[in-house]
């Protein structure tokens, strides 16, 4: 495939959230959160320190019980490891795959969208993702987060 060349996939943002890398609530280093939603289960686990913590779930919100489906680290309030300052944004991204999946879409010149749905990912992006003038340096953010 072209490398200049990107077509949407119609990933959304919630194809990211089974695993999300966060920052270890202990040491501060790299640590992975989990969600398994048939058995109900989110995982935290450092990859540093061992640090360990598990949870359900279930959730209650505004007092309804329910299992909500959200990202990994939000069942342990987790900030994300894959976040960088840009301007007065904040450029980030929940795994390597979804790190990737936006390097090639800001890294093409040629970025097809067939039949939009409103609801892609990447049609929800911030307006400073688009812009041609922001894609060396956005680049460069995503070579240095692949590298953290």
């Amino acid at each position: 495939m072209d490398a200049n060349r990107f077509q949407d996939q119609k990933k959304r943002l919630s194809d990211f959230y089974e695993e999300v890398w966060v920052c270890c609530p202990q040491c501060a280093l790299k640590a992975v959160a989990k969600v398994d939603h048939e058995s109900h289960r989110a995982r935290l686990v450092c990859l540093s320190c061992s640090y360990n913590r598990e949870s359900s779930d279930e959730i209650s919100f505004l007092g309804i019980n329910g299992k909500w489906i959200m990202p990994a680290h939000a069942y342990f309030d987790g900030t994300l490891w894959l976040q960088y300052p840009f301007k007065n944004e904040v450029f980030w991204a929940y795994n390597l795959a979804h790190l990737e999946y936006l390097e090639r879409y800001i890294a093409a010149r040629l970025r097809e969208h067939k039949d939009r749905s409103h609801f892609t990912l990447l049609e929800k992006l911030p307006r400073f993702y688009h812009e041609a003038k922001n894609r060396a340096p956005l680049l460069r953010i995503i070579a240095q987060l692949k590298r953290k």
